[in-house]
């Protein structure tokens, strides 16, 4: 007989790479296919996407791919399925012309169909799985969650959301479809848990408007605004703001100039056609009469702000007196230093700057607080909760609202990465794991980045490189000539000399009291010795690249 499987592939304890695999027999459904985002120690890698490994191996079983939302921790990963996982992907309007667009970067990319629901009257059906969606509110338009038919009962599946009622889009959670869909009863819930540690409930989107025209009615010169370039809620808002103070606007950077363009496209942004202008056109105005909507809220290295920080951009330029609003939270990884970086250069240079630091509420969570999952855990009434989207503070803490709402402890997973949560028979349980690894994308390469390569990177960053130029006669088997050290990033070469000279006289020692020497041997002696030798002499453990020339 079968049973219901719940598998979390990755989205458990890391907050991004949000994938998770409801199997029942034959059928599986796929929610979401997110990236996550390099941490520090990662050097030189781009991208951490989820282990497709399980999908691969049960490719003919997956009837659909279904997405909550427009972030890339719920989307981003699509561009990298293998091509054995072709099956439909299913999302809203927003959230599918923001896939296209992203594939559209690909063309090696995946060929799979991209069907568009409306959450207001669709239900979806895959095999064993009957899915509603039902519209949710995020700091992105056009959210959703799904309520689960499945032959061991409803579940509910609820990806990142809050309670507001006065969003931008003017579309609020719809509290109504949710507890008609949860009437029936609830199996499970599986929820973010990301927000469960915050008191209260989160603060509408609509009270940043006022704050931003505050800002931007007290400028001189030119403002620029910075936020998430999904985020058309926000971007709305700045136009809003723009249109009433009498400012024209630039989209400035790729992303952020795509996103606007589909958003206004499918109808989820709108303005007057004379309210945007080209670079071209704004250069003829007044600086106290333009605003700059521009990509870069993370601080990213090459993105539109950071060149203009570090006064690299081809058209654009910060003066004294100039204003810039961040309005995102610097959330992923490594994202707080490379803002703080950003944010420090424009300081230096005169410009006023507004951003996270400053308590200004320049930008609310799209999480729900304490409050929110409460209200969410009264809707539903599911007998078993599953706090999913967070790390594990924030299941734990999603886990002690349940038990203070009467959940029996036993009935509240947290699972960790390919934990597989069996229903049978109306009960369930952990019943096991699948070995999951975390995927490297670099450049171009997928997957060919491992735990070898990182500690490569990571002692050069840190100990530098020891290059050792070797002459060996290849028919005598002897050194030719004393060996040669080259430094980078270890000491500097002037200043070390003596240093570096007296260990490649040592070293010629050690080898020329071996006989018959061949090219491994000696890369291996090398190694080995200098090694050593460093560390002894200065404490420090470059790596050493033995470079054999035979002659």
């Amino acid at each position: 007989m079968s049973s219901l499987k719940l598998i979390a592939l990755s989205g458990t304890t890391n907050v991004t790479e949000n994938l998770y695999v409801y199997e029942y027999g034959n059928d599986i459904i796929v929610v979401d296919c997110g990236v996550g985002f390099p941490e520090s120690e990662m050097y030189g890698v781009d991208l951490v996407i989820p282990d497709f490994t399980y999908l691969k191996e049960n490719a003919s079983k997956i009837r659909a791919i279904l997405i909550s939302h427009a972030h890339e921790d719920h989307l981003g990963a699509i561009p990298f399925l293998p091509p054995e996982i072709n099956a439909p992907i299913y999302a809203t309007k927003l959230v599918a012309g923001f896939i296209e667009d992203k594939l559209a970067d690909y063309e090696e990319g995946p060929k799979n169909k991209i069907n568009v629901f409306d959450p207001e009257k669709d239900t979806l059906t895959f095999g064993v799985f009957k899915v509603t969606p039902f519209r949710v509110s995020h700091s992105v338009p056009d959210g959703v969650g799904f309520a689960i038919d499945t032959p061991e009962g409803r579940l509910f599946h609820v990806p990142d959301y809050k309670f507001d009622w006065t969003p931008v889009d003017g579309r609020p959670f719809d509290v109504a479809k949710l507890a008609q869909l949860a009437s029936g009863g609830a199996l499970a819930l599986a929820s973010d848990c990301i927000g469960s540690t915050a008191p209260g409930y989160t603060e509408s989107e609509r009270e940043i408007e006022s704050r931003i025209e505050t800002i931007v009615r007290g400028a001189k010169g030119q403002v620029y605004f910075t936020t998430i370039s999904s985020n058309i809620s926000r971007m709305k808002q700045a136009l809003n703001v723009a249109m009433k103070l009498g400012r024209k606007v630039v989209f400035v950077g790729r992303s952020i100039d795509r996103k606007a363009e589909i958003a206004k496209n499918l109808g989820y942004l709108s303005y007057p056609a004379d309210l945007v202008v080209t670079q071209k056109e704004a250069n003829k105005l007044p600086k106290d009469r333009i605003m700059y909507i521009i990509s870069g809220s993370y601080g990213q290295p090459g993105s539109a702000l950071y060149r203009v920080a570090i006064g690299e951009h081809q058209f654009l330029s910060v003066e004294p007196g100039d204003v810039v609003v961040f309005s995102s939270d610097p959330a992923p990884p490594g994202s707080k230093t490379n803002v703080d970086a950003v944010v420090d250069k424009l300081i230096a240079l005169d410009v006023e700057v507004h951003y996270y630091d400053m308590q200004e509420d320049l930008h609310v969570s799209g999480h729900g607080s304490e409050k929110d999952v409460e209200m969410l855990f009264a809707l539903v009434r599911p007998k078993y909760f599953i706090p999913i989207g967070g790390t594990v503070r924030h299941m734990h803490a999603y886990s002690g609202i349940a038990q203070r709402m009467g959940a029996p402890k036993q009935n509240i997973f947290e699972p960790g990465a390919g934990d597989i949560i069996e229903f049978s028979n109306k009960s369930a349980k952990i019943s096991g794991r699948i070995h999951v690894k975390n995927v490297l994308v670099d450049g171009l390469g997928i997957g060919d980045v491992g735990s070898v390569v990182l500690r490569d990177r990571q002692v050069l960053a840190h100990e530098g490189v020891a290059i050792v130029m070797l002459h060996l006669d290849k028919f005598a088997g002897k050194l030719v000539d004393t060996p040669e050290i080259i430094s980078r990033g270890f000491v500097f070469e002037k200043k070390g000399k003596g240093f570096l000279e007296r260990g490649a006289r040592l070293l010629e020692e050690r080898i020329v009291k071996r006989n018959k020497l061949d090219a491994k041997m000696l890369r291996e002696m090398t190694s080995d010795f200098l090694e050593r030798y460093f560390y002894e002499e200065i404490g420090r453990r470059p790596m050493v690249l033995p470079v054999v020339v035979e002659i």
